[in-house]
């Protein structure tokens, strides 16, 4: 008896998997949004170690992962995942309180493409490579330019861009346990790095309004894209998810006038649009794509 072949995928349904894709990239960026108005308050340390233990306890309440048994193996690429989560948080915000949001994103987007582009033998990839590396140069703070950006910025993005690359490396070892338990146990671990900061330059007393915004933040950064992602995954082939994640720097740019009145000059305009490309390229034309669901950022 011959099987009955499951239903096609709708038209809608493929529409809402693409839109919640887009809504969790916005969620993502508007979250950096308001953690960076909490930068005057309680810094940047701050604001990632009160993001990582908000959204490991929403996480832990939710996988449970202490039901679960791991190898000691699987154990070691939980621990190494985690401590490269938390450095991604650290470096994330350390470059946004320098640079603006949309910026930060399009020079973060370069780990990922390092990735794809690392075990690429073709042309056409390093063109795309190429186009990536000539934005970041537009971006670099030549002498005698207007309005340079702040090079430590510059610097602690591609650091964030490092420890991305590294967080999918992982993440792929880490994933054997499962994906909400790995990203549960790694905001955990991820702890240990972003809190000690975050006490070092903790305020003497902490304002409950800040509490309340290190919730806000949490929730738009990592519980919202997570759930938004990961519904959307199941209905979407991996180069469209790709596709789409390459339009945050452009949604961290337009997020990040709205909400903070950063302008971006024309010059950097072009070097995000040519990052954006850049990824975009790479996603529809290499397997596996360059961009995933930003678990990190959920860090």
């Amino acid at each position: 008896m011959t099987a009955t072949p499951s239903p096609p995928t709708t038209d809608r349904a493929v529409l809402l998997a693409g839109l919640s894709i887009v809504v969790a990239q916005a969620s993502i960026n508007l979250g950096a949004a308001f953690a960076k108005s909490l930068f005057p308050i309680v810094g940047p340390e701050g604001v990632a170690a009160l993001r990582t233990t908000i959204s490991a306890v929403l996480l832990l309440a939710i996988a449970r992962p202490w039901r679960s048994r791991v190898t000691a193996r699987q154990l070691r690429w939980l621990l190494v995942y985690g401590l490269v989560l938390g450095g991604m948080n650290l470096m994330i915000y350390w470059a946004f309180r320098r640079i603006p949001i949309g910026i930060g994103v399009a020079i973060e987007i370069c780990g990922p493409l390092g990735v794809v582009l690392a075990t690429s033998r073709s042309l056409r990839d390093f063109l795309w490579l190429a186009l990536a590396l000539g934005g970041l140069a537009l971006l670099i703070p030549w002498p005698d330019r207007a309005e340079p950006l702040d090079l430590a910025g510059i610097a602690f993005a591609l650091g964030a861009a490092a420890c991305w690359a590294l967080y999918i490396l992982c993440g792929k070892r880490a994933s054997q346990v499962g994906s909400t338990m790995a990203v549960s146990v790694g905001m955990t671990v991820a702890c240990f790095v972003t809190v000690p900061f975050g006490l070092a330059s903790a305020p003497a007393s902490l304002p409950l309004p800040a509490l309340g915004l290190g919730l806000v933040v949490a929730v738009l950064s990592s519980a919202l894209p997570y759930m938004l992602e990961m519904r959307a995954m199941g209905q979407l082939s991996s180069r469209i998810v790709g596709l789409l994640s390459s339009m945050a720097p452009a949604l961290g740019a337009i997020i990040g006038f709205l909400v903070l009145d950063e302008r971006l000059t024309g010059l950097q305009w072009l070097a995000v649009v040519m990052m954006i490309a850049a990824s975009a390229g790479c996603s529809l034309g290499v397997k596996p794509p360059v961009a995933t669901a930003r678990d990190d950022v959920m860090a």
